[in-house]
């Protein structure tokens, strides 16, 4: 690729305040190297589990994936789609569209390697020894779980339902812990009632949603709890069953109430991820088991070596498939999908979704390459 001047659009976050985020653009010269590609990034999906990556990025490293030239602003991470505008690379052509992790900006320049019908890997240098499942760039049109009219519902809910899938895997692998009833805070969230979705079938585990007044209804709406709880009648909910709290809250004060509340009945607490929450599990001298970071990646890798990759892709292209049927079910859809154009959108949607004012009901979707917008009119909402 010849010298030409191109202009980068990029949203920054705050590392301090996640809240706080500002777009930089520029007109720089690039050209590719052997090896590179060039993709502009079409639209991307933007969740409370973004807001998570950057809370935790520099603890899990998320920060990494996208370095930019300033200590105090950082890539928020976020799935997507995006084109191939321009390659080096051999089995990555021009035109062709993936599915993966993206900074939220117009551009990014990979270093495709292990190529294959599947897709590629970055192997950028500054990648090389960051968690791989997030280096992986799919090829739409060899993806059998890819629909141009479902782009939408799959950027969403892929990255989440990962997350649900495999920690629903996690806690059955490990026989609920010795629990008999599992008690979800942030009820409402994907990722957590995702992860129900997946239980529900369980006939000998109690499924207990805690959640907001605001949120409540909507819990009770899914069906997929046994009943739902609001945060301050967290006392009502019987003490004498063995309890599995899993945490997507993050908050200190309640994980504390919780552990004062089940006392000895509390057999495990896995923290699942925080959007407000920075603390990395702080030691806060809690009665009862230490808390436990989940991370998904660990439980693939543990599913990769017992069924291998293949057997792994089958059980969660199904499992995905009956949830985003369920989402969208037409007499009762469980999300709206929310679509916005531009990165002038995003600012306002990350302070919203960082300080829990979105609705529990909607999904957000932002394009960022406009000349796409009038396209994506068609796609299901």
């Amino acid at each position: 690729m010849n010298d030409t001047t191109i202009t980068i659009t990029r949203l920054l976050t705050d590392k301090l305040a996640l809240n706080h985020s500002r777009i930089d653009a520029r007109s720089i010269p690039l050209s590719l190297a052997r090896g590179e590609a060039l993709l502009k990034i079409s639209r991307v999906a933007i969740t409370t589990n973004n807001i998570t990556y950057a809370a935790f990025g520099e603890a899990m490293q998320y920060w990494g994936f996208f370095p930019t030239s300033d200590d105090a602003w950082g890539h928020m991470p976020v799935w997507g789609f995006a084109d191939v505008v321009a390659s080096t690379v051999s089995g990555v052509e021009a035109g062709e569209r993936f599915y993966g992790y993206f900074p939220i900006a117009s551009h990014l320049r990979v270093a495709p390697e292990r190529v294959t019908a599947r897709g590629f890997y970055d192997g950028a240098e500054h990648r090389r020894l960051l968690t791989s499942a997030y280096n992986q760039y799919t090829r739409c049109s060899q993806d059998p779980a890819h629909a141009s009219e479902r782009e939408n519902h799959q950027m969403i809910v892929r990255p989440l339902f990962t997350t649900s899938f495999m920690l629903a895997d996690f806690l059955q692998d490990n026989g609920y812990f010795g629990a008999r009833q599992l008690v979800v805070s942030s009820a409402s969230s994907k990722t957590a009632y995702g992860t129900a979705f997946c239980l529900q079938a369980q006939r000998d585990l109690e499924l207990i949603a805690l959640t907001s007044g605001r949120n409540r209804e909507f819990v009770e709406r899914l069906g997929c709890y046994r009943q739902a709880v609001t945060y301050d009648a967290l006392d009502s909910i019987r003490r004498d069953v063995p309890t599995l709290y899993v945490d997507f809250s993050g908050d200190e004060a309640l994980r504390g109430r919780v552990h004062h509340h089940f006392g000895d009945a509390l057999f495990y607490d896995c923290f699942a991820g925080s959007a407000q929450n920075t603390n990395f599990l702080r030691d806060t001298g809690l009665p009862g088991p230490a808390p436990k970071f989940y991370f998904a990646p660990v439980q693939i890798m543990k599913r990769n070596a017992d069924w291998g990759h293949t057997v792994v892709n089958q059980k969660f292209n199904a499992a995905q498939h009956a949830f985003v049927e369920r989402i969208r079910d037409r007499a009762n859809p469980w999300m709206k999908i929310v679509e916005t154009s531009g990165f002038e959108a995003v600012p306002a949607l990350i302070e919203a979704l960082h300080a829990g004012r979105t609705d529990p009901s909607e999904g957000h979707v932002v394009v960022l390459d406009r000349r796409s917008a009038a396209a994506s009119a068609s796609l299901l909402r």
